[in-house]
């Protein structure tokens, strides 16, 4: 197993536990000075992970579409994500990371395409990608935490 895999579900699950107790409005709420919300960044952190794992590799995501393209980098939130989609969008959050630990010990990523992201920084294979991907979680974690105490 690839460690970065388990730091990635561990951020994600302390994640869903700093946003334990809070409403569909909380979630959804775009304070002043922001462009996005809570559930904005819980869903781009599951949209990102697919780009960069699954579409890097010529594989099809894991996710549902509604989850894929409207919270890739560069969008910002439309209209309100409601309770049933928030729902679904919790259970994947751990699943879809669940289900990239099982398809990494199946080898499914070995048609990894070079990519270069914003930071400048190469990847070349799936394993350059987890080990960036718990920087990019950690990033959103505090993005959250600061929309967290704006409410």
């Amino acid at each position: 197993m690839n460690k970065n895999i388990e730091i990635i579900r561990q951020t994600r699950l302390h994640l869903l536990a700093l946003i334990e107790g809070l409403d569909t409005h909380q979630l959804n709420r775009v304070p002043p000075g922001f462009n996005n919300n809570i559930a904005w960044n819980l869903i781009h952190l599951m949209a990102a992970q697919q780009n960069v794992c699954y579409v890097r590799a010529g594989l099809s995501i894991v996710i549902p579409e509604k989850f894929f393209t409207p919270y890739l980098p560069g969008t910002k939130p439309d209209g309100i994500i409601d309770d049933d989609m928030l729902h679904e969008a919790r259970e994947l959050f751990i699943g879809s990371i669940d289900r990239l630990k099982e398809d990494y010990d199946k080898a499914l990523f070995s048609n990894y395409t070079f990519w270069k992201n914003r930071y400048g920084i190469e990847h070349s294979s799936i394993e350059d990608t987890l080990s960036f991907l718990p920087f990019h979680e950690g990033l959103h974690f505090g993005y959250v935490m600061a929309l967290k105490r704006c409410l």
